[in-house]
Formats: structure tokens, C-alpha cells, sequence
């Protein structure tokens, strides 16, 4: 055993911006500093979305510095009442400060913002050598600089007047060794750029390019048709199939769902091929896409299948999905929300559930307004998306002729779904016939395959395939599955597969961790090609529910829920920011899945917009290594060596007991 130290000198506390710079990608993109000059040009489009800003002006100087400039309001240069240091020194060296956190009316300076996952320009500065900051507020102008990742701050100096102009200019030299790369991505800024002037009316948005003869390269976007012009752009040479829709609606002070001022501004079309498509949340381009999306996809599909109802034209035996109607839609959808919720530091994905309810609301109605006003139109998209029904089940049927001959009888446990488009097509293998129970009644029939499994399955790892059936619990998945045990480097015939994804799906304790084992165990030792070709993922149910009460009209009572201690704690300091007391906040804690109503284990494990689901994968060239590691695990003569690893690895668990 090693003879290193493990004592309280041990321990170290990382102070200030040290984390970021100890561990960069935890906070932003390190392939390039794209993401931290991001964070500089999304304050300044927050000062124009609040109404302060009319232009953001960007250089790309030769030193290989970036300058951010807009005409808002200037970041405050006075004391904090409680911090007692000038406000833009602390939006720049303390992570989570900033305008943004106060929601309540009248106290918060901006209604609608990023949203607080990122940690703003504090992370710019840490990665930076040198940052300059000069503010226009109050008739006089302010300089400050920090150098040294934030490390060394300079004096905050009046240098001058400036009458009513105000704004602020900040200059950062982003250091190299934070980066893969250290050049700008001139092409993801200039998209990040033309997205801002699409997104923000009346905003002047310009680039400056310094060439080395000192002379520079000038760009100016601006969109008088707005989104509906820019995805015109977008498509190109591509031929529109109908008239692109555009329109925007957002929630007013009546509206008891959601806050004043919250929903969507949209433009989207229908194109003889697929296209990419674009979506922001607050200005923030969220290139993974999110619950926004979903909801988008989710209210034209109910638009369009009232319309198709209404008109009569679905053939007999052809059943819509959202994805023939949406599959050839291309969009660009802009979210505003009061508290979005993002997947990671870089924003790149929005998490937030109310987001499907608001923008599928906000949307279907003024479509199916403009369906019914553009008859012609509809009915050119639901031939579209009948045509693409027709081939998806025409398919569907081959696949199923294959494998009619010689198919075993499905387990009388099995709920099956209604579809055999194994595109769609999953299944849950859930812990427990409590479990299962709500789950039938949480799932999309239409989709979505029930499989309750009674205790623990066998641990198969040194089981032969051919005794594998034997075992009542692995038989059942098996035959659900459709697809016979193999070996790792067999070549595998799945075209029996009956379910595109299958979601193991068990309590978030010890027990459900070991059931989880055991069907990995399973799957790797038995279906490996399962795991190899993305068909396996684990379900991420959450420990605690958290009711949070109404806050005045803008805000009513929400349920929120927590994955674990650290995200329930992220959630009380978040209400906590917004004003709540932390009596006033009811925390639950879920002992079990099947202690979830149907509605809960929809909206946190089965709904695909609102879920989390973890897809399980091999990492490339390890496969000795997990061999290894599952024949310690599971193996039943390594005992004695499952006994010293847990007596050496033991410390590091954290398990909820």
C-alpha cells in the first residue's frame, strides 16, 4: 500500500476564481475562448433585451484580445451595501454575483436573462491574462483593470466625464494555455453575432476585424423581416414547401401558468429536405436544443392533427407521430423565460420542464389559427406527414415479416406499446411491481413498453448462454428484447430487436444501484452489441420533490425536483436568492419509485422532454479494463480481492444509505 499522507494539511480550499482556473472545463469550453467572450457579448445583449441597449460593437484585435462594447446602462461602480467592495469589481472576481439572481419584482436588473448555471464574466477573467474595463454612467467614465487570472486587481479610476453617453467597454486577452486552440472561431462568433441582431429588434450589432496593416474588416447584421428573414437565410437555395409562419405571443399579468412577459417568438416552415434549425432561450443560443424544442414540436403536432381531424384527410390505418409532421419543419424558435434552467456551464441545452407547457401552449393556437386561414398550406404538410406515416409503417411491417416465423411468447407481464417503429419504440425494465404499476399508468402507450421485474436478476456473469434461460427474470427480457445472447465479436442479427432504447429503471438507493449492476452485467456479458450500438441507458429518477409556494401574481407555486443532496441544496440557495424563506419551501424525499404518483414518474423518468436518462456506452479501448473490473465485481472466486478493493477504494463512495 502506498505510504502517501492522509492527514487535515490534506486538505485544499480553493478561494476566489482559483477553481476556475484549476478546473476550466468545469465552467466553460476548452476547445477555444469563444465561450468566454460569449459570456462578455451575452451581458451586453442583456442590456438591450431589457430595453437599455441599442449597439453591441465587437473587435477582434491583431494582439489576439477581443473588445465588447454596447451603450446599456454601464455595470454600477459604487460600493456593495454588504460586500463593500465596487459592484464591477465583484461581477468580475466572485463566481455567481451578478444582476441577475434577484427575480422579484422591482429588486432584479434584468426580468429576463442567460439564466444562473453560467458564472458569467468572472470566468472570462479567470482565463484571461489581462482584462480592461471602462464604464460610461453618471456623466463619468471608469477604468479598472485585472491581470493575472483576476489575481492582481487595479484601482477603480474616475478618468474623465462623459455627459448622458453611458455603456461599458471591456477588452480581454484570453490566455493560451487555457485553450486547445487560442484563435477566436471567427465563423461561431459571426453566427453568435447575426443571432443577436435576428433576436434583438432595433439593435445595431457590428464586427470589427484588425488586419495587420492596421486597417479593419467591418460587418453589420441587421434583419428587417426579422426571424422569419433569417430562416430564409438559413435555407438557403433550399425550396420552401409552404409560407414560413412567424409570429410571437408571450404571457400577460391575467395569465395565472406563468409569469408576465414569458413565451416565444418563432418562425418556422416546411422544406423539400431536412434543414438545421436554431433555438435560443434569452438571447442564448442553445445548439443541444432542450424542453423548448420539445414544446415547439409538441404544439404544431397538436395543431396539425386537429387540423388533419377537422379536414378529414387521414387514411384508414395510418396513425400520426410528431415526427412525420415535424420531421421536414425547420424553425428558429426564441424562448423567454423568468428562471431558465440549462444542462452544464456553456448554456448549451435547456432543462427547464415548464418550458414544454409554455411554448407547446403559445404555439398551437396561433398555428392552428394560420392552418385554418392557409388551407392550401395545411394541407400541402399533412400530405407531407401522412406520406412520411405510410413509409415509416410500410417499413415497420417488413422488419415485423422477418421475424414472424419462430417468435416466442411475449412475457404476460409485458406491457407492450402499440408501435413496432423500434425507432421510437422503448422499454422500461422497472424494479418492482409497485414501480411498474405507476409506470403503465405514467407511460405513452404508444411508445412506451412496461417490463416489472420481481427482485434482483441473477448475476449471469459466469452463467453459460446456454443455461441463461433458465432464469424466469432473464428469460422474460430476453424474449422482450427479441434478440438472442452473443458474444462480444459474433456477428449479431438485429433485426428481431423490438425496442430502440431500453431504460433500466430502479430506485435511486443502494438496492436499485445493484439492480442496475446486475443488467449491465447482463447486457455486457450476454448483448454486448446492445451496449456497442447506443440501445441501453439508465433512468435518473429524483431523490426529493421540492414545492416552492406562489410569489405574488408573476409567479405561481411550482414543483421542482432534485437529483441528489447537491442539486436540492443548488435548488434552496437558488429560492433562497429569489426571496423565499427556507421554511416556506416543502422538501420531499421519494423512498421509491413505486412511492411516485403517475404524473411524478412521467414528467421526471419517462417523459422524453422533461427526463433524464443516462445512455450507457464503453469507453474506445478499454474493454480490458472493464473485463477486469466486472470479473473483480461479479466473479464469484474474487472474494478476497472484492474485500481489499473495498478496504483501499472504499473511502471514495458516496452512496445514500
Amino acid at each position: 500500500m502506498s505510504n502517501q499522507r492522509y492527514d487535515e494539511s490534506s486538505f485544499r480550499v480553493l478561494k476566489g476564481l482559483e477553481p476556475v482556473r484549476e478546473r476550466p472545463g468545469m465552467y466553460t469550453r476548452t476547445d477555444s475562448p469563444a465561450h468566454i467572450i460569449q459570456e462578455v457579448i451575452d451581458n451586453s445583449a442583456d442590456e438591450a433585451l431589457a430595453g437599455f441597449a441599442k449597439n453591441i460593437h465587437v473587435v477582434l484585435h491583431t494582439d489576439a484580445s477581443v473588445s465588447i462594447t454596447d451603450d446599456g446602462r454601464g455595470i454600477p461602480v459604487g460600493l456593495h451595501p454588504e460586500e463593500r467592495i465596487p459592484v464591477v469589481v465583484l461581477a468580475f472576481t466572485r463566481l455567481h454575483a451578478g444582476g441577475k439572481f434577484d427575480k422579484r419584482s422591482g429588486n432584479s436588473a434584468y426580468a429576463f436573462s442567460g439564466g444562473l448555471h453560467g458564472v458569467g464574466v468572472a470566468v472570462t477573467n479567470a482565463l484571461s491574462k489581462r482584462v480592461t474595463v471602462e464604464i460610461r454612467r453618471d456623466g463619468k467614465v471608469h477604468n479598472v483593470e485585472f491581470s493575472e487570472g483576476g489575481e492582481k486587481i487595479g484601482k477603480l479610476e474616475q478618468t474623465g466625464t462623459c455627459g448622458k453617453e453611458t455603456g461599458t467597454r471591456v477588452r480581454a486577452w484570453p490566455d493560451a494555455k487555457y485553450f486547445e486552440s487560442a484563435k477566436i472561431p471567427l465563423a461561431e462568433i459571426e453566427r453568435l453575432l447575426r443571432s443577436k441582431a435576428v433576436l434583438l429588434p432595433g439593435v445595431r450589432v457590428s464586427l470589427d476585424i484588425e488586419q495587420s496593416d492596421g486597417t479593419f474588416l467591418s460587418k453589420t447584421w441587421s434583419y428587417p423581416e426579422g426571424l422569419t428573414g433569417y430562416l430564409r437565410e438559413m435555407a438557403g437555395d433550399h425550396e420552401a414547401l409552404t409560407p414560413i409562419f412567424a409570429t410571437e405571443k408571450y404571457a400577460e399579468g391575467s395569465d395565472g401558468d406563468f409569469a408576465e412577459g414569458e413565451g416565444a417568438a418563432w418562425a418556422f416552415g416546411w422544406f423539400e429536405e431536412s434543414l438545421p434549425s436554431e433555438s435560443y432561450v434569452n438571447l442564448i443560443p442553445t445548439v443541444a436544443g432542450g424542453t423548448h424544442e420539445s414544446g415547439l414540436r409538441a404544439g404544431v403536432f397538436e395543431a396539425m392533427k386537429t387540423f388533419v381531424e377537422h379536414h378529414a384527410l387521414l387514411p384508414r390505418g395510418v396513425k400520426l407521430q410528431q415526427e412525420d409532421v415535424c420531421g421536414r419543419m425547420a424553425f428558429v424558435l426564441s424562448a423567454r423565460l423568468l428562471d431558465p434552467q440549462f444542462q452544464g456551464q456553456v448554456k448549451e441545452k435547456l432543462n427547464s420542464r415548464e418550458a414544454v407547457k409554455l411554448v407547446s401552449g403559445v404555439v398551437r393556437d396561433p398555428f392552428e389559427i394560420w392552418l385554418n386561414h392557409n388551407i392550401d398550406a395545411g394541407k400541402a404538410i399533412a400530405e407531407l406527414a401522412i406520406s412520411q406515416a405510410q413509409a415509416r409503417q410500410k417499413n415497420a411491417q417488413k422488419v415485423e415479416k422477418r421475424k414472424q416465423s419462430g417468435v416466442a411468447v411475449l412475457p404476460g407481464k409485458l406491457s407492450d406499446c402499440e408501435s413496432t417503429d423500434i425507432a421510437d419504440n422503448e422499454l422500461f425494465l422497472v424494479e418492482g411491481d409497485s414501480a411498474g404499476g405507476s409506470a403503465k399508468l405514467a407511460r405513452n402507450k404508444e411508445t412506451q413498453a412496461i417490463l416489472p421485474l420481481r427482485g434482483k436478476v441473477q448475476n449471469s456473469w459466469e452463467i453459460e448462454a446456454g443455461r441463461l434461460f433458465a432464469n424466469a427474470e432473464i428469460h422474460d427480457v430476453a424474449v422482450a428484447l427479441g434478440v438472442d445472447p452473443h458474444a462480444p465479436d459474433a456477428e449479431v442479427d438485429l433485426s428481431g430487436l423490438r425496442y430502440g432504447k431500453v431504460v433500466i429503471m430502479s430506485d435511486a438507493d443502494v438496492d436499485g444501484a445493484h439492480i442496475q449492476t446486475l443488467l449491465l452485467t447482463l447486457f455486457y456479458r450476454h448483448f454486448p452489441a446492445l451496449i456497442a450500438r447506443g440501445h441501453i441507458y439508465i433512468a435518473q429518477p429524483p431523490l426529493y420533490r421540492i414545492d416552492v409556494p406562489a410569489q405574488g401574481k408573476k409567479r405561481p407555486a411550482r414543483r421542482l425536483y432534485a437529483l441528489d443532496e447537491g442539486e436540492l441544496q443548488a435548488i434552496k440557495d437558488r429560492m433562497e436568492k429569489e426571496g423565499f424563506k427556507p421554511e416556506a419551501i416543502e422538501v420531499g424525499r421519494f423512498k421509491g419509485l413505486g412511492e411516485m404518483n403517475p404524473i411524478q414518474l412521467r414528467e421526471t423518468a419517462m417523459d422524453p422532454a422533461t427526463r433524464r436518462v443516462m445512455p450507457v456506452s464503453e469507453r474506445p479501448g478499454s474493454r480490458d479494463e472493464t473485463l477486469k473490473m466486472f470479473t473483480l465485481l461479479m466473479g464469484k472466486g474474487e472474494a478476497s480481492s472484492r474485500r481489499n478493493w473495498m478496504e483501499t477504494k472504499g473511502h471514495l463512495v458516496e452512496a445514500d444509505l
